[in-house]
């Protein structure tokens, strides 16, 4: 076990929302320490209470002991494996709830063609500024998020002076791309890592998306877009302002700079439950009395209790569930 210069105690964390808070952690060794784990790294040990931890990140250079996920998977946290500062996405572990309300909600909207249009245009809704009428159509609606997207290229453009001759680009000729366009792309897998981070933190699908359709990170893309042009256009046009080399690591390292500065992730988690509130229970943090009971059975009549023998001298008698 590496040497241990200093204690620091971690007594308040980041909140997502009341309740849920989140540690992104890298190059670093968890131990389970009491009742919650030990992170050690160069600066020495951070003991973290296990109980109050919704969701641990463990980024590069990470090391982590079966005792330690035993004890954050016996405290609900979830354990999300992520690239530096969540630029990329790679696994999850368990979460708290063995509920799946949250999915339930977000593929019963996805499913009914009137829920489905409602949050599109909630979607498109969170990008504007001003209110978007509510008479205007999928396409007209569509036409002006291309405007506010041109909108902003040409802004930053001017207000940086980097020249800008539209979004241009080719994953098999990656150099053959201008810097801002290099800087645009390497920006946008770095918001995809963390929106697909509070997508799968949250409970949600990343598959199913609203806008986009048809891909493993379908609703990924719809959330990340949601900030592309508060965060990732003035990060890239600012990076390449500055230098146009290396501009893939500098805008990775500018926009970890802003997240954090904007509490991004927290703000994603929270407008992800607003997207589906009012599409189902409203309960979505309640947690069943016993977890480890079965869940309940799909009826035309509705949801009626699992772990019963129904039929037969069975009737009204516990059963497992298979």
């Amino acid at each position: 076990m590496p040497p241990v210069p200093n204690t620091r105690n971690l007594k308040e964390l980041p909140k997502f929302r009341d309740g849920l808070s989140y540690l992104y952690v890298e190059h670093a060794f968890v131990e389970q320490e009491a009742q919650g784990i030990g992170i050690y790294d160069k600066e020495g040990l951070t003991l973290v209470p296990a109980a109050a931890l919704g969701v641990l990140f463990l980024g590069p250079g990470t090391r982590i002991t079966h005792a330690a996920i035993q004890a954050l998977a016996g405290n609900g946290c979830t354990v999300c494996w992520v690239g530096e500062g969540f630029a990329r996405f790679y696994a999850q572990g368990l979460g708290d709830t063995r509920s799946a309300l949250r999915l339930e909600r977000q593929a019963k909207a996805w499913a009914d063609p009137k829920l489905h249009m409602e949050v599109v245009y909630q979607l498109y809704a969170k990008r504007f500024s001003e209110p978007l009428p509510r008479d205007l159509s999928l396409e007209q609606v569509r036409g002006l998020e291309g405007v506010r997207v041109r909108a902003a290229y040409a802004r930053w453009s001017q207000e940086t002076g980097v020249p800008w001759k539209g979004r241009s680009y080719d994953r098999r000729h990656w150099i053959a791309s201008d810097p801002v366009n290099r800087a645009l792309s390497s920006g946008a897998a770095y918001l995809y890592g963390l929106a697909h981070a509070a997508i799968v933190s949250a409970g949600f699908s990343p598959s199913l998306g609203f806008i986009h359709t048809g891909k493993l990170l379908s609703f990924v893309y719809d959330i990340a877009d949601l900030y592309k042009t508060e965060y990732l256009i003035p990060a890239a046009f600012r990076t390449v302002a500055e230098s146009e080399a290396e501009v893939e690591r500098r805008v990775r390292r500018a926009l970890r700079e802003h997240i954090e500065e904007g509490r991004l992730l927290e703000r994603m988690v929270e407008d992800l439950l607003d997207l589906f509130s009012g599409f189902g229970p409203e309960d979505l943090l309640s947690e069943e009395d016993d977890p480890t009971l079965p869940g309940g059975l799909w009826d035309p009549e509705g949801v009626v209790e699992g772990g019963v023998a129904y039929g037969g001298d069975g009737v009204g008698e516990g059963a497992e569930e298979s």
